[in-house]
């Protein structure tokens, strides 16, 4: 396979990701269809979550038990130091965007909360929708070294079937990023939307590109982490959301449906064998 097939290949799987884009200019003008949005797209983060800290503690736990010390620390600490500043550099540039727009004074220790700003609710919607873009964007770009990785190394087979389950992945990752704007009734334009798809989703492209020159597993480790701590602190936010809302019975069955979604696409690669 030439290395352009390979790099249409990290496109593909990048591109899917604008499937679930045109959802952001649904109106959801009914308070329990909101509430469901932001419950599934809370739910498929969840998932995400899940799968990205797992991936980033595979070579930690790989080490562990080749009782190899000196790979431990390092990889130890760069997964301590992704995590940290994946989660808190949001936090604290969600506090200077809140400075900058003359905010109310903090109503707590952590992160700034939603209702902190006086930013318009569209505005607040597009920025969480940003962030989604940024988190998924960062776990993409692990996503597209391990493809880049799996055809450089020959494994053809497990390349492919790599892309067939990313893709399917970044459909319903699509959907996360444009929820809290669909949730609050507001429609991005299409330039906006295309920006969170190139964002979220171009990063599988680079990382194939990357992936085919080189393996480095504290690469892989330190995008993972910094992308699994954008996606906790934007499931807060989203959770924070939630609880305002008051409809926990709803709450509760789309973030199950979400992590079902979130699974069900998993499964596909695993039960391949990849």
């Amino acid at each position: 396979m030439s290395s352009t097939q390979i790099t249409l290949l990290g496109a593909i799987a990048g591109a899917t990701i604008f499937l679930g884009l045109p959802l952001g200019r649904v109106r959801a003008s009914m308070p329990r269809t909101r509430v469901w949005l932001n419950a599934l797209a809370t739910g498929i983060l969840l998932f995400l979550l899940w799968d990205v800290l797992a991936a980033a503690w595979e070579p930690v736990d790989v080490a562990l038990a080749d009782k190899n010390g000196s790979t431990v620390a390092g990889l130890g600490l760069v997964f301590a130091l992704g995590l940290s500043i994946g989660l808190l550099g949001l936090v604290y540039f969600d506090r200077w965007i809140a400075a900058r727009a003359g905010s109310r004074p903090s109503l707590g220790p952590g992160a700034a909360s939603i209702a902190e700003f006086t930013s318009s609710p569209a505005d607040v919607a597009k920025r969480l929708a940003m962030m989604i873009a940024i988190g998924i964007g960062l776990h993409n770009f692990a996503e597209g070294l391990a493809i880049g990785n799996s055809a450089a190394n020959g494994e053809l087979s497990l390349a492919v079937l790599l892309v067939v389950g990313f893709a399917l992945h970044n459909a319903t990752e699509g959907f996360g990023i444009v929820a809290p704007m669909a949730a609050d009734g507001v429609r991005p334009t299409w330039a906006y939307l295309v920006t969170l798809g190139v964002i979220g989703g171009g990063p599988t492209l680079v990382g194939t590109l990357v992936g085919q020159q080189f393996t480095s597993d504290v690469v892989s480790v330190a995008f993972l982490t910094l992308a699994a701590g954008s996606i906790l602190y934007v499931i807060i936010e989203l959770l924070a959301v939630a609880r305002r809302q008051g409809m926990k019975v709803v709450t509760t069955w789309g973030i199950l449906l979400g992590l079902f979604l979130g699974f069900a696409t998993d499964a596909i690669v695993t039960l391949a064998g990849a």
